[in-house]
């Protein structure tokens, strides 16, 4: 016969296992689609190297530039999702690395790209993300200017955390305009904790999902354009905005 004692620890039992249920389901990261797994193998001499805390695309002979690319990932959506923006990025010449976030979280990681940066001395990077990887990745620069060469934005925005107005970091921000997801007051109010020399950039037909490749994400709008020109147009976007800051070759910034 049930106690009551006994009742109150089913209860609560099967209250515990509901929200585990909850949990895993609103943590449960968007997956890489078929794009992106192909893009993981590389390609056009373009080598990927995966580790437990990065994915690094690494250029052909003859083609590395610098700087070297740093990506936070967006919220809750797997490294592996990224990988044709950054086998693109290779294929301009320019290594990438997609660095890992604890819970797939990049507030989690903050200071993950140190790890990477500590790797390779000498060498220069940019750093950036998407979505909440753009935020993060904002607030890392701010604590380490010294190792930038610049910030890079997509679909994102910063905040009193990620303040590098008062810095010498250019900064490029990049978003869709059928985003549905970007906060659009969030973006605008941040513009106040940028550089007034930071460039903006919209792709027209853009959304918010196709900065990676992870299928449709809850509450975007559709995209009007394909991926692969949201992509395409993405990674030329970057890579003029580079050959700005960087002469020939690489170097110091103008």
């Amino acid at each position: 016969m049930w106690t009551r004692r006994n009742l109150i620890l089913l209860l609560l039992l099967l209250a515990v296992l509901a929200l585990s249920a909850v949990a895993k389901a609103l943590m449960e990261p968007y997956k890489p689609d078929a794009a992106a797994l192909e893009a993981m193998k590389g390609g056009e001499g373009v080598a990927v190297t995966e580790s437990k805390e990065w994915i690094i695309f690494e250029p052909g002979k003859g083609k590395k530039a610098e700087p070297d690319i740093l990506f936070y990932p967006g919220g809750l959506v797997r490294p592996e999702s990224y990988a044709p923006l950054a086998l693109s990025l290779a294929k301009e010449g320019l290594r990438a690395w997609i660095v890992k976030m604890p819970l797939n979280l990049a507030i989690f990681g903050e200071d993950r790209a140190s790890r990477v940066i500590e790797t390779e001395p000498g060498r220069d990077f940019i750093i950036g993300g998407h979505s909440l990887g753009g935020v993060v990745a904002a607030r890392y620069a701010v604590k380490h200017p010294e190792h930038l060469k610049g910030v890079y934005l997509l679909a994102s925005y910063t905040d009193r955390k990620g303040n590098l107005r008062g810095l010498t970091l250019p900064v490029l921000s990049i978003v869709g305009t059928l985003d549905g997801v970007l906060n659009g007051n969030a973006f605008e109010q941040g513009k106040r904790f940028l550089p007034d020399k930071t460039e903006y950039a919209e792709i027209t037909g853009g959304n918010h999902a196709q900065f990676g490749s992870y299928g449709k994400q809850k509450n975007d709008n559709p995209a009007s354009i394909p991926s692969e020109k949201q992509l395409s147009i993405t990674v030329s976007l970057i890579v003029n905005w580079l050959e700005r800051l960087e002469p020939p070759g690489g170097g110091s910034p103008k």
